[in-house]
């Protein structure tokens, strides 16, 4: 059994939906496929839930219709008879609707979960109607009630040993060769829906290959595989054909958009191998993150992190013990679901490097009760891997730098954005 997963970017018109159609006919194999919302969904969804949150129903409702058209514009092109993939989605959108016009908006990432979550039902729904007319058999699952998590709305916890039990009874593959679920999503023990951290499809796609125990996990992505840089922002990027579950790791924890952080540990418990291969080109190799390679990478990684921000604290009374200090600072970091890309300290202050995010400004209000806070934004983080003196130089000249970071083989380099 093989685990498929395809992103926002591989479902977001009929034509890339007709691609899954034609890699998905080619394979004989039992098969997992995991799909996210299509295109740029979740933005708009956000949208959805923020007026939701400022009590403006009918500007909820006027954006959840753009949403919808949306949808239908895809359907409209991708059927032969559109309301077949309609009348698939009308009950998801009547139950949004149900929710914006009678709820009320108390907790943001409570609803989020529940709100947002629906990008990727939606997603699965035409999927899986348009394999079927195509005349590939599938059965559709909601991973909702299935992927069991805790209830850290926004960044749930997958429950493994509830989940392999929920799923393994599920996806039956002596009564379905080919299944479809959602990335993203699950749902805790009560029921109440759950994300796994924003771009956690591919997450998603290996917890099920875990519990399944597959064979192999493919993520189809708009790249010919993992790459040495984002090709967006760097020249002469290099194809990596193959890297360990340590190197992807590392890179992920950098900042590397290929693969979330989390997608790894699942997969490594089990041995199980992730491909990550060029949806436009689906007979091409890509590449393979596995326990051991060949041979090590042997040119230069760079990873831009962009809209950071340099947060340091120092003592009210110049009385500072480094230790309790920390533990005081990165509870409340943690607390406010703060990410810390990297770390400085000295005699007297402590300056980490974050993601600029919604929760930001209550960490530094809280930060605030015990230590004297100062902090820069419009800041990007540059990780080099495999560095040298010429590709620092590089990438580094004219830019205002606040905090540089070097060992033997990387260096992390903290500047003013351009």
């Amino acid at each position: 059994m093989k685990v498929y997963k395809f992103g926002g970017a591989s479902v977001r018109s009929a034509e890339g939906i007709r691609n899954i159609a034609h890699i998905v006919s080619g394979v004989n194999d039992q098969l997992f496929i995991v799909v996210s919302a299509m295109g740029k969904t979740t933005n708009a969804m956000e949208v959805v839930l923020d007026y939701f949150m400022k009590a403006n129903h009918q500007a909820s409702l006027d954006k959840l219709t753009e949403v919808e058209t949306y949808h239908h514009d895809i359907i409209t092109e991708l059927f032969a008879q559109p309301e077949t993939g309609k009348a698939a989605i009308k009950p998801l959108f009547d139950e949004l609707r149900q929710y914006i016009t009678n709820g009320i908006g108390d907790d943001y990432d409570r609803w989020y979960d529940r709100l947002v979550s629906y990008g990727e039902v939606i997603s699965t729904k035409i999927v899986s109607v348009f394999l079927a007319e195509s005349g590939i058999d599938n059965a559709w699952l909601d991973l909702r009630q299935l992927i069991v998590t805790d209830s850290n709305y926004r960044e749930a916890n997958v429950r493994m040993d509830e989940s392999q039990i929920r799923l393994q009874q599920a996806a039956d593959f002596s009564k379905n060769r080919i299944y479809i679920g959602q990335g993203f999503i699950g749902a805790n023990i009560k029921g109440d829906p759950t994300t796994l951290g924003r771009e956690g499809s591919d997450y998603s796609a290996a917890v099920v290959g875990n519990l399944l125990n597959a064979e192999s996990v493919t993520i189809w992505k708009d790249v010919p595989g993992i790459l040495n840089a984002d090709p967006r922002i760097f020249e002469n990027t290099v194809h990596i054909p193959e890297l360990t579950y340590l190197d992807a790791v590392e890179l992920a924890y950098s900042g590397a958009q290929i693969i979330h952080p989390k997608t790894i540990k699942p997969l490594e418990n089990k041995q199980i191998p992730l491909y990550v291969r060029p949806f436009g080109s689906p007979t091409e190799a890509g590449s393979v993150i596995k326990a051991t390679t060949e041979k090590p990478i042997e040119v230069p990684i760079l990873i831009l992190r962009k809209n950071q921000v340099l947060v340091t604290i120092r003592p009210r009374n110049f009385s500072f013990v480094l230790e309790e200090s920390l533990s005081k600072a990165f509870a409340v970091m943690n607390k406010h679901r703060l990410k810390v890309a990297m770390i400085q300290s000295s005699a007297i202050s402590i300056s980490v490097c974050v993601d600029n995010t919604r929760y930001l400004a209550g960490a530094l209000d809280e930060l605030g009760n015990d230590f004297k806070v100062t902090y820069n934004d419009g800041l990007e983080l540059l990780t080099i891997r495999g560095l040298n003196d010429e590709i620092v130089e590089k990438n580094t000249t004219g830019r205002t730098c606040l905090l540089t970071q070097r060992t033997r083989r990387s260096g992390r380099f903290l500047m003013k954005e351009i």
